[in-house]
């Protein structure tokens, strides 16, 4: 599906708010790799902004996701961001984080937490605990009518049953197993703020369903894919921009996560982040990550011109919002 065109709304472009030039390029030195395995999913969520479902094909290929290894060797990532879809889809997951996890500090994997109680990938809990996996879970809400709006009847159950296999594995509870939970807020409007939801979401957890887990992470529903759609649909594309615009917050630029990233598509071009595959906006000079290999190249992510588009202006909203939860300002 072609990408939602915002660039004719009734706010500045979103270029216009930086002042400083620095902000408009990446840091001379890059943290993560995010790494996009494709968009099958056994979930169609609708605020997915890249559009994931049971029938989409598009996974990441042998050549891509080999080069992905050679780019993790060679470089100093921090953290592999491995996310999708559901990335434990991928017939190769297993083999790829086993192969890429010596090469990088920190592992993340990105799960809907349904998958890992389906037959096939209920083993996945050990597997993420034998590779030291930090484990990141979309739950949009601790209630089923919360979870009902954004999933589907029924996904609450299944969610609550893998967190607490994951917590019998010492997930949220021993160091060095981090489990992580990504809050979305259900229509449109901006995440309550950060610390006092998290509070909220672990009181609720562990009375209901004695469930521990480390950080809730906040992210402000993109205007893309599945949830742009339904704003356009429903007349509320141009209301929801004007309020991510009311709401910008100039002390988040810094902590922008294409800063500090760079996002590999399943077919192999690199983007600034996961947001602008959604937009079809590649990085500067449209590099994939084979140019990345080649000798002589090996500069052109670090300190490289972003591509900012109006759908920036929700991770610049109010507390900021990035893959990481919501933006330090301070």
């Amino acid at each position: 599906m072609a990408a939602l065109n915002l660039a004719n709304a009734a706010i500045p472009p979103f270029i216009a708010m930086i002042s400083d030039a620095a902000l408009l390029e990446a840091k001379d030195t890059l943290s993560t790799l995010q790494i996009n395995l494709g968009r099958l999913c056994n979930l169609s969520c609708k605020h997915c902004h890249l559009e994931s479902g049971p029938e989409r094909k598009e996974v990441m290929s042998e050549p891509v996701l080999n080069a992905c290894l050679q780019l993790l060797r060679k470089e100093n990532f921090v953290t592999a961001d491995i996310t999708g879809g559901a990335p434990e889809l991928h017939p190769r997951f297993r083999d790829f984080v086993s192969e890429a996890r010596p090469f990088c500090r920190r592992m993340i994997v990105r799960t809907n937490l349904v998958l890992l109680l389906e037959p096939g990938y209920d083993d996945l809990p050990v597997f993420f605990r034998d590779n030291q996996l930090e484990v990141v879970c979309s739950l949009p809400h601790y209630t089923a009518q919360g979870m009902n709006r954004m999933r589907g009847d029924g996904v609450l159950a299944a969610s609550i049953a893998a967190l607490q296999k994951l917590n019998l594995l010492g997930y949220g509870l021993e160091n060095g197993f981090v489990l992580n939970l990504v809050f979305n807020p259900g229509g449109a409007f901006l995440p309550p703020a950060q610390a006092a939801l998290e509070k909220e979401y672990k009181l609720a957890l562990r009375r209901d369903f004695g469930i521990e887990f480390n950080q809730l992470l906040t992210l402000t529903n993109n205007p893309l894919g599945r949830f742009g759609a339904f704003l356009e649909r429903s007349g509320n594309l141009d209301d929801y921009l004007g309020k991510l615009h009311q709401a910008f917050n100039p002390m988040t630029l810094e902590g922008m996560m294409c800063r500090d990233q760079v996002s590999v598509a399943y077919d192999g071009r690199l983007y600034d982040c996961d947001f602008n595959q959604a937009a079809e906006l590649p990085i500067d000079g449209g590099a994939t990550i084979f140019d990345r290999l080649k000798p002589g190249l090996r500069k052109i992510l670090e300190k490289r011109p972003i591509r900012f588009g109006q759908h920036c202006y929700a991770c610049t909203a109010g507390q900021g919002s990035s893959c990481g939860g919501a933006i330090k300002t301070s």
